[in-house]
């Protein structure tokens, strides 16, 4: 049920987590403004998440403003399917749009054209990977607008592209002209990163190339970190702060194998920094799941507007600001087709339990995309496979076979080395048979067009026929 902005007055003013009347709260004239800031191939790499690594004085900050949730997930590791979800409110499995670089023909609407119908204008300049044509006119500006603020209420993006995986592979030679160089101009001498200080998960051997790649995301982390305070200082700018809800968030996770493209938590985990001056209780920490299908539908219900039928996420924040009465118990996440490579793999996860199933198991997890080859960390780990230089746990990934089944105590196995699926434990197994049947009917409920085979959704009209792009690149892997 919707409040009124008398009942949202009253209930912000008494409740336990909010702090009394803000000059957002006050203007009853106006809908609080939105801005998202999208940082690309980024998990939850800052020092407000404990990460002793990172600098990033900007974003800490933020958090220590607003909200900082510690369990946020993309249902998809890769960022078109990830921000199909984002921008439609619906599972790109429900959709159509699961497979890396589909092209949906009649997508549905954009939370942002409900937010338009509200009276808010849209300013998205910059990247629109949805895996499908945004239609012309859907956005009232493209332009950048941090010197030239929308007209208010007003709904702002801005995508940060400092950290996404083709600038973190290159060399970071401080005396040539790379970008990685250019992009990290700004930073101190003490934010520079030592590589052999870098903490390496378990999966990959300890090789300097692998370890220099880790020291050059943490760095292009900072970059990402000094324009993110830019925006923010933007808003103080134009006085647009104190009515303005900030989103800070990773679009998936680090740009590296086996963290983007994966449905491991280092490839679907991401950080998430809300502030709402006046109304969130600064430092307040949040531990509730939060899966992106739920960005769309807690716009809506902040803006006091329905949400529509079809979108299958809960908010995240009730009208009045408060945490949801009803929490999720649950997350999902999809990986199919990456570009030339095809998979299906779909994985369940609560508070503290991931149940992944592989449909191909007879798939191996190394499968080649290009794109991913070109990764110097990808190279040095397939050089040390080859050389037979990796311990047990290295060597998983490059398994002739994935297991049909996995299930992991993220917990106690942060980088989900030790599949408990077989476990003997009667413990073990009665959470494998309650995450196996939620997945059943999270595929059922959902319509999941996963089984469907990517040629059929071409022939039905309901995608265009990328397949023969890539076609050319599959011939690579010959």
């Amino acid at each position: 049920m919707h409040l009124s902005r008398r009942h949202f007055l009253a209930a912000t003013a008494t409740s336990p987590l909010w702090h009394s009347l803000s000059l957002l709260a006050q203007n009853t004239k106006n809908k609080p403004n939105f801005l998202f800031i999208v940082g690309e191939d980024t998990g939850p790499d800052l020092g407000c998440y404990g990460d002793t690594l990172a600098h990033t004085p900007n974003l800490d900050r933020l958090a220590s403003q607003g909200a900082r949730f510690t369990r946020c997930f993309t249902h998809a590791p890769v960022c078109a399917p990830s921000r199909s979800g984002l921008i439609t409110g619906q599972y790109p499995t429900t959709l159509g749009s699961h497979h890396m670089r589909s092209k949906l023909i009649t997508p549905p609407p954009m939370f942002t054209d409900y937010l338009r119908k509200a009276g808010y204008s849209v300013a998205w300049p910059g990247k629109t990977d949805f895996n499908f044509d945004v239609p012309d006119g859907a956005f009232d500006s493209t332009k950048p607008w941090l010197q030239n603020p929308p007209k208010q209420p007003f709904f702002a993006y801005i995508n940060l592209f400092q950290t996404h995986e083709s600038q973190i592979r290159i060399d970071s030679d401080r005396e040539a002209k790379t970008t990685h160089a250019k992009l990290t101009a700004a930073l101190k001498p003490s934010q520079r990163q030592d590589p052999a200080k870098m903490i390496l998960p378990p999966f990959y051997p300890d090789d300097p190339i692998i370890r220099r790649q880790i020291a050059n995301y943490y760095e292009l982390v900072t970059a990402t970190d000094h324009r993110a305070g830019e925006v923010l200082a933007a808003l103080d700018q134009h006085n647009l702060t104190d009515n303005t809800v900030v989103f800070y968030f990773g679009d998936h996770g680090r740009g590296i194998p086996r963290y983007k493209r994966w449905i491991y938590d280092t490839g679907i985990h991401v950080a998430l920094l809300v502030r709402c001056p006046g109304l969130i209780r600064p430092g307040t920490v949040r531990d509730d799941l939060v899966s992106f299908i739920d960005f769309a539908p807690t716009l809506l219900t902040l803006a006091g507007q329905p949400i529509p039928s079809q979108m299958q996420g809960q908010p995240f924040f009730a009208e009045s600001g408060q945490p949801p009465t009803k929490p999720r118990q649950y997350i999902f996440a999809a990986r199919d087709r990456m570009d030339e490579t095809f998979d299906r793999i779909r994985c369940v996860r609560d508070a503290r339990y991931k149940y992944i199933r592989n449909f191909h198991p007879e798939l191996p997890y190394a499968q080649q995309i290009n794109y991913n080859e070109l990764n110097p960390t990808m190279q040095a780990w397939r050089a040390a496979n080859k050389a037979g230089a990796l311990n047990e746990t290295q060597q998983l990934f490059f398994a002739k076979t994935k297991s049909p089944e996995e299930l992991y105590d993220c917990d106690n196995d942060p980088y989900e080395v030790r599949n408990l699926a077989n476990s003997k434990d009667p413990d073990d197994q009665a959470r494998l048979k309650q995450l196996r049947a939620a997945l059943d009917q999270w595929i059922a409920d959902t319509h999941d067009l996963g089984e469907v085979p990517e040629r059929d959704l071409i022939n039905r009209g309901l995608v265009k026929d990328v397949l023969k792009d890539y076609d050319k690149r599959l011939e690579l892997h010959r």
